[in-house]
């Protein structure tokens, strides 16, 4: 057993109290290797923002589970080396199983996410209970998820998008002992969002579920998922270099940052970081296509990420100068 605390992780239970009374959210960015997590760090040290490092099932078979504990010890150590305070959690991206959030534990995961979202609802709370029965035993905060979005991202895939009924919310909550709720107000997984026709634009986020959400459970903390904007200088820049990525759309900035101020404590984004790191890998190959060392386009792409998390902690999730 390895517990979080040892690594100088925290988890999310004060983290979400203090974006709640600050009016922000804390970003939640998905990392797959060292490039993404130095890029993270890099980002959250300089505008003194917190941060949740998020692990899916996909990463950390990518990864190896060792790996990753050990990556994520480093970056507490570049934290406390640069002198920074800023508050870190490793947290699991869409478990889907008992005994993964279970392994996550105990190799110093400070937060679970457990998605019983696609299950019956009774199903879903007695899931969802049986985590958090597990993880609060060790002091780890577990996320839940009401409501089904659509797309692709990794191992999530589901063709339609379910909006979370508000009115499960509370029994949901109460039953489960759940510290934090994904729901779906009309976000999304992956680059392909929203498919628009021309002269169409995306559809606004349902701020009328969320708003009767939080009027249900006031003062719970509300996640957001698949909340990438899907920059389109990215998928230009990808296009441009010999990328096929047509009619993508993403979650509008400025509908972001509203739903930042209010009971929308955590926003994942993890599309966009794979846009911008794609979009640079893709622009040294095509100008420079002799080049043949990798430090020679992760390099540029790492640095590319460090602008982009800076710009969402800074304008977008409100959480720079939060620590």
């Amino acid at each position: 057993m390895h517990s979080y605390k040892e690594l100088g992780l925290v988890n999310t239970r004060n983290m979400f109290k203090k974006a709640m009374a600050g009016k922000y959210a804390v970003p939640a960015y998905n990392f797959n290797n060292m490039e993404q997590l130095q890029a993270i760090i890099t980002a959250c040290i300089e505008t003194k923002s917190p941060v949740i490092l998020q692990v899916s099932s996909g990463a950390r078979k990518y990864a190896n589970q060792i790996l990753l504990r050990h990556m994520a010890m480093g970056a507490m150590e570049i934290i406390k080396t640069a002198g920074s305070n800023i508050p870190v959690a490793l947290h699991l991206d869409h478990g889907d199983t008992y005994e993964l959030c279970v392994s996550c534990i105990e190799s110093g995961f400070s937060s679970v996410m457990i998605d019983g979202s696609a299950h019956k609802f009774e199903d879903n709370v007695a899931l969802t209970k049986k985590v958090v029965e597990y993880a609060h035993k060790y002091d780890v905060t577990v996320e839940g998820e009401l409501g089904v979005l659509a797309g692709i991202e990794d191992e999530v895939s589901h063709e339609a998008s379910h909006y979370t009924h508000p009115e499960e919310v509370e029994e949901f909550v109460k039953k489960s002992g759940v510290d934090s709720l994904a729901i779906s107000i009309g976000t999304s997984h992956g680059a392909y969002k929203f498919k628009l026709k021309p002269g169409e634009s995306v559809p606004p986020l349902r701020f009328d579920i969320l708003e009767e959400v939080e009027r249900r459970i006031p003062g719970f903390s509300i996640v957001l998922h698949g909340a990438s904007s899907v920059t389109e200088e990215y998928v230009a820049l990808i296009n441009k270099y010999g990328g096929k990525l047509e009619n993508t759309a993403g979650v509008p900035e400025e509908q972001l940052r509203k739903a930042a101020t209010s009971a929308v404590c955590k926003i994942n984004i993890d599309s966009d970081g794979r846009l911008a790191m794609t979009a640079k890998i893709r622009e040294v190959f095509a100008t420079n296509p002799k080049e043949f060392d990798p430090r020679k386009y992760l390099g540029p792409a790492r640095d590319e990420l460090v602008k982009m998390y800076k710009h969402k902690n800074e304008h977008v999730v409100g959480s720079a100068g939060k620590v």
